[in-house]
């Protein structure tokens, strides 16, 4: 697993291999990075944008958008392999300054007392409706900027939550990315 592009292109960051499915670590494939990154380059929503990667993992997707051009990114993640691994790439990246990682259960976030994101990942273990209930939960919290742009990872298409409209669907295997707008009041 590597950085496909940006400032950091070609830093291999560190792996669970094919993933650890007791911690629910699923990285996502270096393939569907760079597509998936094409088209948020193509949105135009990654320059100078707060991102927030919930369900983080190995922070892989924040730190790709970091790499592009993002100003800030926050991890969301409970696990403790996954923190670790967060870590350890912040750490081979050089990056602390630009990263927060909250150490929180994607569902169960206080309310926000940050800027709000522009560019959230939402990479749940799939098939298990956490994503439905982690947005809600963003929504409630203030953590979603208007108009922010949400790139929501299942093994199935999704159906936008109310408040949101679908900007974009993929299909990488197995994976469904279905990219969403948040509404602006």
């Amino acid at each position: 697993m590597r950085i496909v592009a940006g400032r950091f292109r070609s830093v291999a960051l560190s792996s669970v291999g094919k993933g650890d499915p007791g911690a629910h670590l699923r990285p996502t494939a270096d393939r569907v990075r760079e597509s998936l990154f094409n088209v948020l380059n193509h949105l135009g929503v990654i320059e100078d944008a707060r991102v927030l990667d919930v369900f983080a993992g190995t922070g892989a997707l924040g730190l790709e958008a970091l790499s592009r051009g993002a100003a800030h990114v926050s991890f969301v993640e409970d696990g403790r392999v996954a923190q670790l691994l967060i870590q350890q790439n912040v750490s081979k990246l050089k990056v602390q300054q630009e990263i927060t990682l909250i150490r929180r259960d994607a569902l169960r976030l206080p309310a926000n007392d940050a800027a709000p994101y522009d560019l959230v990942f939402l990479d749940p273990p799939y098939g298990k409706g956490l994503g439905q209930k982690a947005i809600a939960v963003l929504v409630a919290g203030g953590w979603l900027a208007p108009g922010a742009t949400v790139v929501w990872e299942e093994n199935a298409p999704m159906q936008p939550p109310t408040g949101f409209e679908i900007l974009d669907r993929r299909v990488y295997g197995d994976t469904h990315v279905t990219l969403l707008s948040a509404e602006t009041p």
